[in-house]
Parts: structure tokens; C-alpha cells; sequence
């Protein structure tokens, strides 16, 4: 087993919390001269991922100003990210970035106007994110939808006239002139192969609507330590504990990119153990 005091480089955190570190699943924190944490990080491999932090060049600040690193250990890698991403919001430690802060979601809706189809942008707090059908990406703000839907339509020869990024005249869009529109704007392409390319286009950026009728409780197993981990529209409600008889008082109220992020692709794909409600 790696020891701490081998490391070749000196550091000021108590040698007793580090050497109490497990090998399993959790999240880790490390902490200063005061209460707060500086960072906040998860593994399923809670020791051999901080003595990385203590060998990494670009984390000699932390590490300076750390003194001790504490622990909580989980009964699977999602119930360490829950953990990690609601801890981090809470606390904003220093040295966190990421998860920090919530954000404010826009996402992209068709509109279909007389056959047409029409992207528009709207605020998370206009629709129910991953509660319906028909929503596709996740972004910080208007203008970076905007530039996806560039993006997509440089890639697949769309027209920005028709995505409503810029005004068609009597000549057609601009990308028209410059060929990257293949002439939907003036007739030139039949409108409904267009629209069928951008549906195309948007398909792998779509957001999941919630695909159970109510609350379920995903599951996961240590040996015989059990923790249910409740979640509802995507929102997560807290985590029971065998070990401990009880639950985290813990609920989200609104959809959380991060909290999406990482339960829809174990749910989706059925790779997590899923179970009604008790």
C-alpha cells in the first residue's frame, strides 16, 4: 500500500487523517484551519484518489493551506456523486468549480406552424425541464443555445434563416449566398427535408422526460450495506441508509443539470438498480 509519508513532497495535513482514508466509495474533504471545506471531491477509491491530490504540481495551493481530510463513505459511485454535487453547492468550497453554483437552464422547443418546424429557446422556468417530451440540450444561457444552433447548422447545411437566427430577404439567407444553405428559405429545398435534417440533428441532444409515473428508488449494495437513494422527475429527494435505519434530510425542489447528468444515463440505459417506492 502507498503511504502518505512517502510522497516526496513535505505537506501540512495530519498524517492520522490520512492514514484513516479507505479504499471504497464516497466523497473526501479537505479542510483548513476553520470549519468550511476547501475542497470537496468524490472517488470510488476514497484513499488512492487524495494521495493523487498530494502528488498533482497544480494543487500545491490547496494542499498548502490544507490541515486534515475527512471522509464519508457510500455504497456506490452514484450515491458519492449525489453526495459530492449537493455537498458543493451547499458549502462552495474554495477550490470548487464546478457544481458550485446552480444555474439557470435555458433548452430548445420545435415549434410546427402550417408543417413547419420553428427551434425556439425558452427559459427553465417557462417549461417543466425533464418532466415532458420534445426539449433538447441544456445551456447557461440564450446565447449559447444560439450558438449551438450554429453550430448545428453549419454541420448539416441548415438555414439560420429558418432557426430564426437572422433575417431572409428576398435573395434568401446569407449562408444561401455562400452555399452552406441549401435554398429551403426561397423554395429551393423542400422545407420538410430540411426540418427532417434538423430534427435529425437535435436527436442526440435530447432531454429525457422522466420515464417512471412517480418517485422510484435507486438502489445500491456494499455487501450488506444498503442505501436507496430517492428520486423524482429527475430531482433528487435524499438517500435512506441500512446502517444507520434512517434518511438524509435532503430534497430538491427543482431539476438540477448536475443531478441530471449524472442519473440519466445509468437509468436510461438500465445499468442501475431501479425499484418502486416502499
Amino acid at each position: 500500500m502507498t503511504d502518505a509519508n512517502s510522497n516526496p513532497r513535505s505537506h501540512p495535513i495530519d498524517p492520522a487523517s490520512l492514514a484513516a482514508l479507505p479504499r471504497t466509495s464516497g466523497i473526501y474533504i479537505f479542510k483548513g484551519e476553520g470549519a468550511l471545506p476547501l475542497y470537496i471531491g468524490k472517488s470510488v477509491d476514497i484513499r488512492s484518489r487524495v494521495l493523487a491530490h498530494l502528488r498533482a504540481d497544480d494543487e500545491a495551493d490547496m494542499i498548502a493551506q490544507s490541515r486534515r481530510v475527512e471522509y464519508i463513505e457510500t455504497a456506490g459511485e452514484i450515491g458519492a456523486l449525489l453526495l459530492e454535487a449537493r455537498r458543493i453547492k451547499e458549502q462552495s468550497p474554495l477550490f470548487n468549480i464546478r457544481l458550485r453554483r446552480s444555474r439557470k437552464l435555458c433548452t430548445i422547443r420545435l415549434s410546427q406552424e402550417a408543417g413547419a418546424i420553428m427551434p425556439l429557446v425558452v427559459s427553465g422556468r417557462d417549461v417543466h425541464i425533464g418532466q415532458v417530451d420534445g426539449l433538447y440540450g441544456l445551456f447557461s444561457s440564450v446565447h449559447a443555445a444560439h450558438n449551438k444552433l450554429r453550430e448545428l447548422a453549419d454541420q448539416h447545411r441548415l438555414c439560420l434563416g429558418l432557426l430564426g437566427l437572422e433575417k431572409i430577404s428576398n435573395r434568401g439567407c446569407f449562408g444561401l449566398q455562400v452555399r452552406t444553405c441549401l435554398g429551403a428559405c426561397i423554395g429551393k429545398e423542400d422545407r420538410r427535408a430540411h426540418d427532417q435534417r434538423l430534427c435529425s440533428a437535435l436527436k442526440d441532444m435530447q432531454v429525457h422526460a422522466w420515464p417512471f409515473t412517480g418517485a422510484v428508488d435507486l438502489v445500491e449494495q456494499s455487501g450488506n450495506w444498503i442505501q436507496r437513494h430517492r428520486i423524482q422527475n429527475w430531482c433528487y429527494q435524499g438517500t435512506w441508509c441500512s446502517r444507520s435505519q434512517q434518511g438524509s434530510g435532503h430534497s430538491q425542489q427543482t431539476f438540477d443539470l448536475d443531478t441530471y447528468k449524472i442519473l440519466v444515463k445509468p437509468i436510461m440505459m438500465g445499468t442501475a438498480r431501479v425499484e418502486p417506492t416502499r
